[in-house]
């Protein structure tokens, strides 16, 4: 294997599991099935935007995904909208 396909693969699995171990259940669910259904299909500069999303407060993704409070222009990724089309999928 060389290094880059290496370097790739333990970045899809450090956010996998950064994904599905967030600190309050609901963002557990949220980013860890959309982390392990879809992260291998996002391209580097998607997975920029994961893992900048990754970098908030769960408070604040849990009040942006369920539409608590408008998402920020800086949020409202392509990413961010997956994330959500991905939830909505799950609920119908």
């Amino acid at each position: 294997m060389n290094t880059d396909n290496a370097d790739a693969e333990k970045r899809l699995k450090q956010l996998i599991y950064r994904a599905n171990h967030r600190g309050i259940k609901e963002m557990d669910i949220i980013l860890g099935e959309f982390a392990r259904e879809r992260l291998a299909t996002l391209d580097d500069g998607e997975l920029d935007q994961f893992e900048a999303l990754m970098a908030e407060n769960d408070r604040d993704l849990l009040s942006w995904f369920t539409r608590e409070i408008q998402v920020p222009a800086a949020i409202d990724t392509a990413v961010f909208r997956a994330i959500l089309s991905h939830c909505l999928e799950k609920t119908r």
